[in-house]
């Protein structure tokens, strides 16, 4: 994200929370002329005076709750601001202009990747399932994978391995997609208040997926996790704050505290240096693991030690253990395990020294990935088999 982009983006912000007067300039008054001015001669043309009308009522009609990039790239366009939202927002998060999809990967025999759908008031999902040859209708343990900004099931099961993880330890993990009319880079609005509330947004959706699987499948309900990257991480880190009965752990890779924002400018803040002030949340009882890269300039690695802090208030007597290591021609890490009096781990947070906005240990075959780091996906599978 570069600096003057941001600046420019902050700027537009602070004008439009502080109300500061639109400059005045002719394309404005050209737009919005004052009461009895005399009209152009491209005024004057009917058609583009319907145009302009139509274009007018459009702007009118933007509702800020459900389409914030657009309300927000409206306000700009009215204040003569010439800058693209929502292309510096892509950029800001690292997606690039054009996306490959990840190629098929071959499914074990008897295994299964289907798709299904879920719906309630809050709106539709897309997810995919993956059922591990070995199930033969056991209660198995469950893992919601939220993927990042562009991506999709295929692309996140292929980069972050994690169906031939499932497939060893034979868990079921389904990879709801966020759709393109819900957020132009098909990002989880994690910076969106009605979507940081119990029963509302997105986070509701999620859950009801994670509850639709467990009807139709034995899940041991016991067993249910959340885990995601980037904005992925963000909301799984919502999604467990308000569905702790249901997510008996979280996952966060690359992701941000619970209510870090509240709107695009206090969320790429907070993606640029982290949280002022990171409020409490979470339950005591719900174990966390965070990944973050230290070279990671996309999100602020400050928001993972934010997603520890804001978990680890509950247990202020909690233990950390630190211990460094590397992989083999790859990243040195940093893990730091914390456990409370009588050894129960509540928390991991590694940090991956050298390594940016990709999901640690990941296949080069699907986006936002880094093989020289350690592998995230077992570690997570891991420590969620270690506090269950």
């Amino acid at each position: 994200m570069k600096l003057n982009i941001l600046n420019q983006m902050r700027e537009a912000a602070r004008q439009m929370l502080n109300k500061a007067a639109p400059p005045q300039r002719p394309a404005m008054r050209d737009i919005n002329p004052p009461p009895g001015a005399a009209p152009t001669a491209t005024e004057a043309a009917p058609a583009q005076a319907q145009e302009q009308a139509q274009a007018q009522a459009t702007r009118a009609n933007i509702n800020p709750a459900t389409h914030p990039a657009e309300y927000a790239q409206d306000i700009l366009n009215r204040m003569g601001i010439k800058l693209d939202l929502q292309a510096n927002l892509d950029r800001a998060i690292d997606i690039g202009s054009v996306l490959h999809p990840a190629p098929a990967q071959p499914l074990p025999a008897g295994a299964q990747f289907v798709m299904g759908s879920y719906s309630n008031h809050a709106g539709t999902r897309n997810y995919k399932l993956y059922i591990p040859s070995s199930y033969h209708g056991q209660a198995v343990p469950l893992l919601v994978m939220l993927h990042g900004c562009t991506q999709n099931p295929d692309d996140f099961a292929t980069g972050t391995q994690m169906n031939q993880l499932a497939e060893e330890m034979g868990w079921l993990v389904v990879y709801p997609e966020q759709t393109a009319q819900a957020n132009h880079s098909k990002c989880w609005n994690w910076f969106n208040a009605i979507d940081q509330q119990r029963g509302q947004g997105e986070p509701s959706i999620i859950a009801g997926i994670a509850r639709q699987i467990i009807d139709e499948y034995p899940v041991n309900e016991r067993q249910v996790y959340v885990a995601g990257l980037s904005a992925g991480g963000a909301m799984a880190v919502i999604a467990g704050t308000l569905y702790p009965e249901l997510f008996a752990a979280v996952g966060v890779h690359s992701g941000l505290p619970f209510a870090s924002a509240q709107d695009l400018p206090s969320a790429l803040s907070a993606m640029k240096r982290g949280v002022h002030h990171a409020p409490k949340a979470g339950n005591g009882s719900q174990p966390i693991i965070v990944f973050h890269g230290d070279g990671d300039t996309t999100v602020n690695p400050r928001n993972g030690e934010q997603v520890m802090e804001q978990r680890l208030h509950h247990h202020r007597g909690a233990r950390p253990r630190v211990q460094s290591g590397a992989v083999p021609n790859g990243h040195r890490y940093t893990q730091t395990t914390h456990t409370t009096a009588d050894g129960t781990p509540v928390g991991e947070h590694w940090v991956v020294h050298g390594a940016g906005h990709a999901w640690s240990g990941g296949s080069a075959l699907g986006t936002y990935t880094d093989a020289k780091g350690p592998d995230a996906s077992r570690e997570m599978l891991r420590f969620f088999r270690t506090v269950s």
